[in-house]
């Protein structure tokens, strides 16, 4: 059994964590074999991803105290866990995504993305969209991509030039 003391210092790093994040995911783990969790974990610690196991009525307390009001939380079926990403605010829902198709006992649940609490249909959409490099690399092909259509027809255009100017050149 945990001390309230441990429980107090659990509940101070929950919030300093919660403080800190970009997005919350929450999942039911009920079903979930230990090597498959473990699994999990270390996939999203790879991508800088926190991944935690705490009672239904500690999480409500960290939203509380982190300014997030979501009064859901004893309401989610199951064993609940939650999955704190700091950098990109996708990669937490398209990694348990991802799992769940190889592990069906996995079940994304809702999700806090920049304060606003999403249900699992709306966190599975978001997890489908491209990473935030794949964006901005398709931006910027985009982008460039009629620059170097008009650079190839102001050249074709130059090469043709030349073709007859050589060909005038050469019949005089």
């Amino acid at each position: 059994m945990i001390t309230k003391d441990k429980k107090k210092e659990i509940l101070k790093d929950l919030v300093d964590r919660l403080s800190r994040q970009k997005a919350i995911v929450f999942f039911d783990y009920t079903g979930l074999k230990v090597d498959q969790f473990q699994e999990l974990r270390s996939k999203l610690r790879e991508e800088g991803i926190d991944c935690q196991v705490i009672k239904k009525t500690l999480i409500d307390l960290a939203l509380e105290k982190a300014g997030l009001k979501v009064n859901k939380i004893k309401e989610m079926p199951g064993q609940i866990a939650l999955v704190l990403g700091y950098e990109d605010e996708i990669a937490p829902a398209r990694i348990l995504h991802q799992f769940t198709r190889e592990n069906e006992d996995l079940k994304i649940i809702a999700g806090i993305i920049q304060g606003d609490f999403l249900e699992n249909e709306a966190i599975i959409s978001l997890a489908k969209l491209p990473s935030k490099p794949e964006l901005l690399s398709k931006l910027i092909n985009s982008i460039s991509g009629p620059t170097y259509g008009l650079v190839g027809a102001l050249k074709g255009n130059l090469r043709k030039l030349v073709f007859i100017l050589s060909n005038i050149k050469s019949e005089a």
